[in-house]
């Protein structure tokens, strides 16, 4: 299965978190839509067939691993 990322939005800024985005690693997104919340973008990509990985920190890059953590450990804790 295919790794995508579920973003914060605004990308790399402080401050509040509008929603979240779901892209793949070249940046493009999955979907067009902008999630209310983690769990319901983890939601329609696990339904779409992905694996989500959750952000870590508030400003990503996806070519760092320690940014990222698979869902499902964030669903087990």
């Amino acid at each position: 299965m295919l790794h995508v990322y579920v973003e914060p939005v605004p990308k790399g800024r402080w401050g509040p978190i509008d929603g979240y985005t779901v892209e793949f690693e070249d940046g493009t997104k999955v979907t067009p839509e902008i999630y209310r919340s983690e769990m319901l973008a983890v939601g329609e990509i696990k339904l779409r067939g992905y694996v989500p990985l959750l952000a870590k920190v508030r400003i990503t890059d996806k070519a760092v691993t320690e940014h990222w953590h698979a869902a499902e450990e964030e669903l087990r804790a």
